[in-house]
């Protein structure tokens, strides 16, 4: 779910011009997973950009409020969601904690690091949503240690059919600031894709694990 076009395309904007998403339909990505993408992201790269990273904290700190009320504690999902939830936190003046992806081995063997009371409401930010697993299994581990989790905020959703199954099915609310659609119509009118790689983009979407150039 975007809240908002305007600041859904300019998200999508920013993101494309310091390459935090790649859109290359003619040379495919590989992903970790294994399947091949036309599109590529890493949203960490906003951290190296200050107006960027100031436009997404501010813009994430007003959904936060708007869709979930100010919350106790702001938790990012490590690694990729670290920096940007702690700018977050920062902004509505609340306590930052993150979610490891499993328990360490060593020491206090915690998944969560930081403080948290049992009873807290949170607020979960993520920079990027692909299936929702890896997301879904923080907010599972901040359930279990007695979080009432309001809802997750995210950067940017590919938008699969999956991923909202996964929510759905955890009802747990997911809000972003930009999605694929959103992306495309921005890469579109920008000219950064032309209508043929427009056709290879929306035919990935929609069976990306079999998808072939």
């Amino acid at each position: 779910m975007i809240l908002n076009k305007d600041t859904a395309k300019k998200t999508a904007e920013h993101l494309l011009q310091i390459k935090a998403i790649k859109l290359n339909p003619n040379e495919p990505f590989n992903w970790a997973s294994g399947w091949k993408s036309p599109i590529y992201c890493d949203n960490r790269i906003t951290l190296s950009y200050p107006s960027v990273r100031v436009f997404l904290k501010q813009e994430i700190a007003k959904i936060v409020e708007l869709e979930y009320g100010k919350p106790d504690v702001i938790a990012g999902v490590a690694t990729g969601a670290i920096a940007i939830g702690v700018l977050v936190a920062q902004e509505l003046g609340v306590p930052f904690i993150y979610v490891r992806p499993e328990p360490k081995k060593h020491g206090r063997k915690n998944q969560i690091e930081g403080y948290l009371e049992s009873g807290q409401n949170i607020v979960v930010i993520e920079d990027l949503i692909s299936t929702g697993n890896s997301s879904l299994n923080a907010v599972d581990a901040l359930k279990e240690a007695g979080a009432v989790v309001k809802g997750m905020v995210a950067i940017f959703s590919y938008g699969f059919e999956v991923a909202d199954k996964n929510f759905e099915e955890k009802n747990v609310r997911l809000a972003t600031l930009s999605n694929y659609d959103s992306l495309l119509e921005q890469a579109l009118d920008s000219s950064y894709i032309n209508e043929e790689e427009l056709i290879t983009l929306n035919d990935w979407r929609k069976s990306p694990s079999e998808w072939k150039q």
